[in-house]
């Protein structure tokens, strides 16, 4: 193997080796939240050593950024404004679907550590604004926290007090009971295509 091809290698390997931390921090923090999640736990899931974390990221704070701005700006961007809100729903009720897994991670990180608050605080005024422009009444902003917080609520009772019926219900048909309802307080919001 030549030289370039050596280094051509690296890069690539390099860039696996995040994408693999990026993606087991995502699930880590999804599921225990900031402070339960250890760099250990993360290289381990990730199949790496935990100094390559450290190497590519710095710190277990920087990576928590890094997970958090992949997991919300960029979702923002990527779904049409009109669908994040169902898009989050269906990251909440379904963990194994491609939804937007933002609200478990805020939520399970929301301790006392500063960059968690500070990355909690931005994200959920993005979000904020991307729901409060799918409406044209005054209190946009009121109605977006509104259906932000059914979606906290939502992820409490499933995911930690594990209450039924909702624990047990199905992403579809929660969904079908949701939807219709937020659409009363944001008249823009639709559907997952497909979903």
């Amino acid at each position: 193997m030549s030289g370039a091809e050596v280094s051509e290698q690296r890069k690539r390997d390099s860039a696996a080796s995040k994408v693999a931390l990026l993606d087991a921090a995502r699930d880590l923090f999804a599921d225990r939240g900031y402070d339960r999640t250890t760099v250990r736990d993360i290289a381990a899931r990730a199949g790496v050593n935990q100094a390559l974390l450290f190497r590519y990221f710095g710190s277990k704070e920087a990576l928590f950024a890094a997970v958090v701005a992949r997991s919300g700006k960029e979702r923002l961007a990527e779904y049409p404004r009109d669908q994040v809100f169902a898009r989050m729903l269906r990251g909440v009720l379904d963990k194994d679907q491609q939804g937007d897994h933002t609200v478990q991670i805020m939520l399970r990180s929301s301790g006392e550590d500063t960059v968690a608050k500070d990355i909690n605080e931005q994200l959920g005024q993005d979000y904020v604004r991307a729901l409060a422009g799918l409406t044209d009444q005054p209190d946009s902003a009121l109605r977006a926290h509104l259906v932000l917080a059914w979606i906290i609520g939502i992820d409490v009772i499933r995911s930690i007090a594990r209450a039924d019926p909702l624990a047990s219900a199905g992403a579809d048909e929660v969904m079908a009971c949701v939807l219709p309802a937020v659409r009363t307080l944001l008249e823009g919001v639709r559907d997952i295509p497909d979903a």
